[in-house]
């Protein structure tokens, strides 16, 4: 199938860059065909963030979305930042809260939602959205630039046989296209290998963030409000946090954010979160309350430093496939939308001047000018600070954001991957973490279930090792087997064989697409592909 422009990826970075598309081609009375595969089988299934939105992004893109009915519906009302030790919780006064950390003006969202609508709006402007097709393969020129992409095979068992329902991937051809496939994007690790277009750059960095969804007590809700906290039950030397949103119709988000970082094997970022929630000032609102949804997602935060050269021969990578994501203010979406209309323009620039498969230069050029480049700017020492930290972090973050306002006259770097972190198991004791009540705390299975997760059972396995040996040579010997804790849907477990040996099963089918396993796996022997289409989590609301 030929388009003009082929987008991986229905987030809100493929859809506005879409729908900037479609908008400069109606003014300008020309026809551009525009495609965008969604490996999600709805747009939104796959969607998942906190999420407070900041709307600039999107009154630049359809200045009239109030009228539109976008779902924004919940303008935040109160800002509270706390610290929690065990037992209690304290309030940072107003007048230490940096800016980064203030949101008048912004509004607790179900990013999911959000997508759905962009969705409508690029289809009633004629974009083709295939929901259910992942792209599995780069297509190439013969001279090296992208000539398009590749949907995989359907119907085809575990052993990589056709079954009866076999149908076989589509090639989709363009002269440009755009990937928008979210944080650690499976073809987007790809070209960036491929171009090396992290050459001179910090490695990238990433967080596993990890949220449910909550209907609770309508004398508790509080909509509009807004609440971050820092410290307990993470050790200060752990870079993390939560999140906790009042949205309408009496729900509530409630989330976990812990850099990929940290150096404990036996810390379970999942375990933490479910800790998190029995602490007396975040349970009171749980009291009562029915969990709805769950799910998690890697979150791609390395900042300025770490964003790659955007644009390679054919195509360019945008959203956080890249990694625009602002972590001070704890905001993506605002960027991704931003980042898809800059490379929009260049594509759209590039088509009136019937180029292809060059180098959308202008796309790069227009960021660095642009005030997204300047956000990301101003925040670009809070990650490495906090990372160094809680408390020297949060002071050398107060004196970069409050007294230099991000205009320090240095940059932070760093100049390791978050795999390379672990420590071997030989140097702490196992954590010790308090059993699920089934009320306010849960185990992984039900917590996957209420994921709507769902793959076809007689399938390739999608999550590959480079070496069937090293799970239990490796990673089992000197790290007590990580992926067992850090993934949070019970992918990965050590079972013994008849013999009594160790072995790792992977629980493919409990996949929520985290890719949490292909960022934190030590050796690196890990790699996430692309499932069946349409198969992994179905989130509502999220």
């Amino acid at each position: 199938m030929e388009y003009d422009v082929v987008i991986v990826g229905g987030g809100p970075a493929g859809l506005s860059a879409a729908i900037k598309l479609k908008q400069m081609a109606a003014e300008k009375g020309q026809e551009v065909n525009v495609c965008v595969l969604e490996k999600g089988g709805e747009l939104g299934a796959h969607i998942l963030s906190g999420a407070v939105m900041d709307p600039r992004a999107l009154t630049e893109l359809i200045p009239n979305w109030k009228e539109l009915g976008a779902p924004l519906n919940t303008e935040v009302t109160e800002d509270r930042i706390l610290f929690l030790t065990e037992k209690k919780a304290y309030r940072t006064p107003g007048f230490m809260v940096p800016a980064c950390f203030e949101n008048h003006g912004n509004y607790v969202i179900s990013l999911g939602n959000v997508v759905r609508w962009l969705g409508q709006q690029a289809e009633a402007l004629g974009v083709e959205i295939f929901p259910g097709f992942p792209a599995a393969e780069i297509l190439y020129n013969d001279d090296g630039s992208v000539r398009g992409v590749a949907t995989g095979n359907m119907g085809v068992d575990h052993n990589g046989n056709p079954k009866a329902d076999f149908q076989l991937g589509m090639e989709l051809h363009a002269k440009y296209t755009l990937f928008a496939e979210g944080s650690r994007g499976h073809l987007g690790k790809q070209l960036i290998a491929n171009y090396k277009l992290d050459e001179g750059k910090d490695p990238q960095s990433y967080s596993i963030g990890i949220k449910e969804l909550w209907e609770i007590d309508p004398a508790k809700h509080k909509p509009g409000l807004v609440i971050h906290t820092t410290g307990w039950p993470l050790k200060s030397d752990t870079y993390g946090g939560s999140f906790l949103y009042h949205m309408e119709n009496n729900q509530v988000v409630v989330g976990y954010v812990i850099g990929l970082s940290y150096e404990n094997p036996y810390l379970s970022p999942y375990e933490e979160f479910q800790r998190y929630k029995t602490h007396p000032e975040i349970r009171t609102f749980f009291e009562g309350a029915k969990r709805i949804s769950y799910g998690a997602r890697a979150i791609t935060a390395g900042g300025l430093q770490a964003l790659p050269k955007l644009v390679f021969p054919g195509g360019a990578l945008i959203g956080c496939d890249a990694g625009f994501l602002n972590m001070s203010r704890i905001k993506g979406s605002h960027a991704a939308i931003k980042s898809g209309m800059l490379a929009a323009e260049s594509v759209f620039a590039a088509l009136g001047e019937n180029r292809q498969f060059d180098e959308l230069a202008t796309y790069p050029a227009a960021f660095e000018k642009s005030w997204l480049h300047e956000e990301l700017h101003v925040a670009r020492n809070v990650k490495p600070w906090l990372s160094k930290g809680l408390y020297l972090g949060s002071v050398m973050t107060g004196i970069d954001q409050m007294l230099l306002r991000g205009k320090a006259p240095w940059t932070l770097h760093r100049n390791y991957g978050d795999h390379q972190c672990l420590k071997p198991a030989a140097n702490y004791a196992p954590i010790a973490y308090p059993k699920p009540d089934n009320k306010l705390t849960f185990d992984r299975l039900s917590s996957v279930f209420i994921s709507n997760t769902n793959h076809a059972e007689d399938q390739p396995v999608h999550l590959t090792l480079k070496d069937a040996s090293v799970p239990v040579g490796i990673n089992l010997a000197q790290y007590a087997g990580p992926e067992a804790r850090y993934c949070p849907a019970g992918v990965y477990e050590f079972v013994k064989t008849d013999e009594g040996k160790d072995r790792l099963q992977i629980n493919a089918q409990n996949c929520v697409h985290c890719k949490t396993c292909d960022i934190k796996d030590p050796t690196q022997n890990i790699v996430w592909v692309t499932p069946e289409g349409g198969g992994g989590p179905n989130y509502p609301n999220m």
